[in-house]
């Protein structure tokens, strides 16, 4: 079975925070290594646009947030890193979208009406204040998703909302753009929230927020991590005056990066009345515990600017050959932006009543069975070998039922589906003419 794919954006406004690595980061790493999960990691920087027009901030955070993934586990040659504004097809599939989006969909947003109703509370114009940017935000956000056809994306219950537009845009072009011929060009995403990731108090008490301003930095450094911590709200009960655990800002933290025997016995020691000042303290030497190795490999990271940009553009470049640039070859020839020399090629061979393309199945004498889709006399695609007939049958029969959407261009010619190599495009031959071939069998079939 193919790999789930998962994928999780991050915006680049800001520093990352004890909440961003208990609630975000330390559990997307732990799950990137799973074998059944193929994850997309990658720093939202368009959308980080939308809210900040500081660019030394954008730039800063960029190379903050890039270097703390990569210091707390995050395997780049294992799963797929990258900077949103490296993939120039996230923005052509944006424009895309857009031109099937319906206005009234996004007119329902949550933060646009947010900005509305603020507006009409005091007395402003509905749009006052409200860019193009924040409107159209649910679009970038769906071609995000939709340009590597994620499964599921992780997200928190105030994203749901958009994970669902990204649903009804893909499913709209999808019908748009799918019939006759029955191709699906975009898998529908769903959206994943974990109940069980942990919502940290922050230095009031208040959840740890940058909007808040009560975060704790994720990689300060070691004696400003343990001022911090002591300058947590807590109540007024005296050292030998037992204290309610369940409800303390201090146990909280503890709980999220303590094991369950060092939480039962802090909450042993809470009951027992232990004072403030010493719960502190066992706090800061938990928390720095874990983070001290991680904030070694940070600190090293963040003084290689040019490593973190490397790493970062080696991924997009990886992953543009993979799979966006074949998806926006498709999704090109679907909307029409296609080559005219090909159009009247294809006339010509009408005109001519030249005979549809077809596949043709064969056995080599090596012994292996192989295919080759035909247009006339004229080789399209030529498969690789394979050991039985059956294998061979299967795979024609997903490209005729599946179409384009189903090819992904690795190198200049070679063509996979899914993870497996099974043919080059012949010599001469464009992807783009491949993808019109199929569709023809998609359209008989309907």
């Amino acid at each position: 079975m193919s790999p789930t794919r998962v994928l999780t954006g991050i915006t680049t406004s800001g520093t990352p925070h004890l909440g961003n690595y208990v609630g975000a980061i330390r559990p997307a790493v732990a799950a990137s290594r799973d074998p059944g999960v193929e994850s997309f990691y990658f720093l939202a920087d368009y959308h980080a646009l939308i809210k900040v027009q500081d660019p030394a901030r954008v730039q800063r955070s960029t190379l903050e947030i890039a270097a703390t993934w990569l210091a707390c586990g995050l395997e780049p040659d294992k799963v797929w890193f990258y900077r949103q504004s490296d993939v120039p097809e996230v923005q052509e599939l944006t424009w895309f979208l857009t031109c099937v989006a319906g206005k009234g969909l996004l007119n329902r947003a949550h933060a646009y009406k947010a900005a509305v109703d603020k507006n009409r509370e005091t007395g402003e114009d509905d749009d006052a204040g409200v860019s193009a940017g924040l409107f159209m935000y649910p679009v970038l956000m769906a071609a995000d998703i939709l340009l590597f056809n994620a499964n599921k994306v992780p997200v928190g219950r105030d994203q749901i909302q958009h994970i669902e537009m990204a649903r009804d845009i893909g499913q709209r072009f999808n019908h748009l753009y799918g019939e006759p011929s029955g191709q699906t060009f975009f898998a529908l995403p769903e959206a994943v929230i974990d109940e069980n990731v942990a919502t940290l108090p922050g230095l009031d008490g208040r959840k740890m927020s940058k909007s808040y301003d009560n975060t704790i930095p994720l990689f300060v450094p070691r004696e400003t991590l343990k001022k911090l911590i002591y300058s947590i709200v807590t109540d007024s009960r005296a050292p030998g005056e037992a204290k309610d655990a369940d409800n303390s800002n201090v146990f909280q933290l503890y709980q999220a990066f303590a094991s369950n025997e060092e939480t039962a016995a802090m909450r042993k020691a809470f009951a027992d009345g232990i004072a403030w000042g010493e719960a502190k303290q066992a706090l800061f030497e938990r928390i720095d515990r874990e983070v001290a190795p991680l904030r070694e490999r940070y600190d090293a990271l963040i003084a290689q600017p040019a490593h973190i940009e490397s790493v970062l553009r080696d991924g997009a470049k990886r992953l543009r050959e993979r799979y966006a640039r074949p998806t926006l070859d498709t999704l090109r020839a679907a909307v029409g932006l296609r080559d005219l020399s090909q159009v009247q090629s294809t006339h010509a061979k009408k005109a001519a009543k030249t005979a549809a393309p077809t596949f043709k199945q064969y056995r080599e004498a090596d012994g292996r069975f192989y295919f080759k889709l035909v247009d006339g006399d004229r080789v399209l695609l030529q498969s690789a070998g394979f050991d039985s007939a059956r294998t061979a049958g299967q795979l024609i029969g997903r490209l005729k039922q599946e179409g384009g959407a189903a090819l992904r261009q690795v190198e200049a010619n070679a063509v996979h589906l899914g993870e497996e190599l099974i043919a080059h495009l012949h010599e001469g031959v464009e992807l783009t003419e491949v993808v019109e071939a199929l569709a023809q069998f998609a359209a008989e079939d309907a």
